[in-house]
């Protein structure tokens, strides 16, 4: 696999920066490698690391139909002769969305059970079903994928001064890796894509990092548009305006809403004059392939 790392940073030249007196970068994960592009290759690199030492025959990990995570994952496994199998959030539906139909298309075997039992299969060791095969959790949250994020503050340190680092968050894990990272005049901005698990993220970051301090992040629950995954036309606009200025493209899930929330906390002056912005691009292009069709849209 061939990795475009570091990735780069890219400044934004738009008005609202000048007026603003902000200087805002974008660390481009998204240009880390075309299918595990993001968070997700920060998160499975030790994870495969520990597959491979610890002589296992492969991973198996968990995702709903449009996971990034689970398509990196038969990627990853099935780019080193792995094994790969994905427990699929939900029914089997008659047509599977383009996210599973490559990661079948990757040797992935897919698993798919009830919402009741997916919780289910997440809180028991599937270890002693799968003895030859590594468990990943969701998303790769775990500490591995955490030891993984905390190269993105680690590159951006090297770069440039960063005061203000931001990131779409899920399950906490890519947070809680940056804030580790951090550096004593930093803060990481956590901008969460799901609606009402606020504090349960919050708990996890400190239970994953006892030490951290309040200074060193804050957490923003008001730019979810509704929950995991939901949106509307006012947030698909914003995404093209920024992709027509810039030439970023962002998903409606993760990044969209990670921008949205930046640029709307810049325009409120969160961030004090001088300061310099750097917003983390997780990735996760793939899916938006899977959810215009599932939605009707085009985005771009």
């Amino acid at each position: 696999m061939q990795f475009n790392l570091p990735s780069p940073l890219q400044l934004l030249d738009l008005p609202l920066f000048r007026e603003k007196e902000v200087k805002v970068y974008v660390k481009r994960d998204d240009l880390i490698h075309d299918i595990i592009s993001g968070n997700k290759w920060r998160k499975l690199k030790y994870n495969l690391a520990n597959a491979l030492n610890l002589g296992k025959k492969g991973i198996v990990t968990f995702g709903g139909a449009h996971s990034n995570h689970l398509l990196a994952t038969a990627f990853v496994c099935h780019d080193h002769g792995l094994q790969s199998i994905g427990i699929v959030r939900g029914e089997r539906p008659q047509i599977l969305s383009p996210t599973l139909q490559r990661c079948l298309s990757l040797d992935m075997a897919l698993k798919f059970v009830s919402r009741t039992e997916y919780v289910e299969w997440q809180d028991q060791d599937v270890s002693v079903q799968f003895p030859d095969m590594l468990h990943v959790p969701e998303g790769g949250a775990n500490e591995e994928g955490i030891e993984g994020c905390k190269e993105i503050v680690d590159e951006i340190n090297a770069q440039l001064p960063a005061d203000f680092i931001t990131v779409d968050c899920g399950t906490g894990a890519t947070l809680t890796g940056m804030v580790q990272a951090t550096l004593a005049h930093q803060k990481i901005i956590g901008i969460s894509v799901l609606k009402g698990d606020i504090q349960m993220m919050l708990d996890d970051v400190r239970r994953w990092f006892p030490g951290v301090k309040p200074s060193h992040f804050e957490l923003f629950d008001a730019y979810h548009f509704g929950g995991y995954a939901r949106f509307n036309e006012h947030l698909i606009q914003f995404m093209r305006q920024l992709y027509l200025e810039t030439g970023i493209k962002t998903d409606p899930v993760y990044t969209g809403k990670q921008f949205f929330g930046v640029f709307d906390l810049i325009e409120k002056d969160y961030f004090p004059k001088n300061a310099t912005i750097v917003i983390t691009h997780t990735g996760g292009l793939q899916g938006i392939e899977g959810y215009e069709k599932r939605y009707g849209i085009t985005i771009y």
